[in-house]
């Protein structure tokens, strides 16, 4: 599990120093909000002072600005910290939102719905180059010139958390949303029997599910094996395990190009067999009971992530193990 802290700070040109502080005492991420300052100035200021450092609004008013905005935003904060931003919404009240910022209150969750999906049509223009042809309810764009056109990012899009307490919110965080910010008024009562079935339905209304990022990562996983397990010098591994029959499958599919069906014969117990498949938090425990008998030395290989920086918990995990 990550940490996070706040980059609280009274003047956006401390921020640089808080944050990295944070990054120096081994915090995960650093975030900031809508209060007494705008929660994207200082992350412009940290992102300059840190290297690792997650940074994200947490958060910022939605309804207080456009889609436009906020893409151009969080592109921008993507762009400038290398890949580490998290652009983090939420919907604040109705008097704030009238009378702090008169802007426009209504139908709140579908509007955040909304908004979220504007946000990432907007990003599809710039980054694969798609058609401007969003229509909705409340935004329409429909507008992008190449003058305004920043063009692919070349650190990838950044996620989209939003924050919600309300069912209705919070089901359109789980059909929509990268992500979720549990409020912190809360109790484990309230998470369990109205937030999590609240995600469940958004999940269901969109076709996700919570586990959607481990499942495409246990399918890549599952293609990778089934290429090595074609090649007649690997196929001594699968005769070990009685696994002779897949090797001639999978050596005659990948003559005639059938990658999807190679996969696809990479079941669940071959998987975990050959791969190491867990949660993150179970990864390091099960390359120790793993290798910790004959290996000196460990590499992660991961062909879906392949920056170094994610694993960072399981390389500590790994080390802290073996100096005790």
């Amino acid at each position: 599990m990550k940490v996070d802290s706040s980059i609280l700070v009274s003047n956006p040109h401390d921020a640089g120093a808080v944050a990295r502080g944070l990054e120096e005492l081994g915090y995960d991420g650093g975030f900031t909000f809508e209060g007494r300052h705008d929660p994207f100035l200082p992350l412009s200021i940290a992102a300059e002072h840190t290297e690792s450092l997650t940074l994200a609004t947490a958060v910022a008013i939605a309804f207080a600005r456009n889609p436009m905005l906020l893409a151009n935003l969080g592109y921008d904060l993507q762009l400038q910290s290398g890949g580490r931003f998290i652009l983090g919404l939420g919907s604040q009240i109705r008097p704030h939102i009238e009378r702090r910022f008169s802007a426009v209150w209504s139908r709140p969750a579908d509007r955040m719905r909304e908004m979220v999906l504007a946000i990432r049509a907007i990003w599809r223009s710039w980054h694969d180059d798609a058609k401007l042809d969003f229509r909705g309810d409340f935004y329409t764009h429909t507008l992008m010139t190449p003058v305004f056109n920043p063009g692919p990012n070349p650190h990838g899009l950044p996620p989209i958390f939003v924050a919600g307490i309300g069912p209705k919110m919070t089901a359109a965080v789980g059909e929509v949303a990268d992500g979720f910010f549990v409020h912190p008024f809360h109790t484990p009562k309230f998470i369990e029997e109205v937030t999590l079935p609240a995600l469940e339905r958004g999940f269901a209304a969109s076709g996700r599910t919570r586990d959607e990022e481990f499942e495409n990562a246990k399918n890549v996983a599952r293609a990778q094996l089934s290429f090595y397990g074609s090649t007649p010098a690997y196929r001594g591994v699968l005769d070990c395990h009685g696994w002779g029959d897949l090797h001639l499958e999978l050596n005659r599919l990948s003559k005639t190009g059938g990658w999807l069906q190679m996969a696809a014969l990479i079941d669940d117990e071959v998987l975990e067999t050959i791969a190491v498949v867990g949660e993150p938090h179970e990864i390091a425990g099960k390359l120790l009971d793993r290798c910790g008998s004959f290996a000196d030395r460990l590499s992660l290989v991961a062909v879906y992530a392949p920056d170094a920086g994610r694993w960072l918990d399981v390389v500590r995990a790994i080390q802290g193990a073996e100096r005790t």
